[in-house]
């Protein structure tokens, strides 16, 4: 138990510097806010109107697809690293793991995420059918 004691105290003293620091910002800041500093800031300039068109939620699909292969690629190149230590265990939990990153890639590819030429699919053309 002895050996935590450090680990604690540096626990304790970094939480009160953070704590400290913000009782301190909040006291010491001037209160004075206007109309020019309670307007939302973009670049600079406030916006006269609202945008033509909005993003479409693909780019952010795509954008949390990324974020996760890419999350895999590091879990990928970690166990390459020490493949040698892991031996067979380490071969059938990264297999595992891959198989799963498969299945979500074959799921989202099946359902259009990553088809961004939705007039030119087949399966457009079958919706647009039924529902028509």
């Amino acid at each position: 138990m002895e050996q935590w004691i450090p680990i604690l105290l540096m626990f304790i003293v970094g939480l009160g510097f953070a704590l400290v620091s913000l009782g301190l910002s909040y006291l010491l800041s001037p209160k004075n806010p206007t109309i020019e500093k309670l307007m939302p800031y973009e670049c600079g300039i406030s916006s006269e109107h609202e945008p033509s068109q909005r993003f479409p939620i693909k780019f952010y699909m795509v954008a949390m697809l990324y974020i996760v292969f890419d999350i895999e690629i590091i879990f990928l190149l970690l166990w390459a690293t020490r493949f040698y230590q892991l031996g067979w265990y380490g071969i059938a939990v990264i297999g595992i793991f891959t198989l799963f990153v498969l299945e979500t890639l074959y799921y989202v590819w099946k359902r259009g995420v990553l088809d961004w030429n939705t007039s030119g699919r087949l399966r457009y053309y079958k919706e647009v059918k039924d529902a028509a």
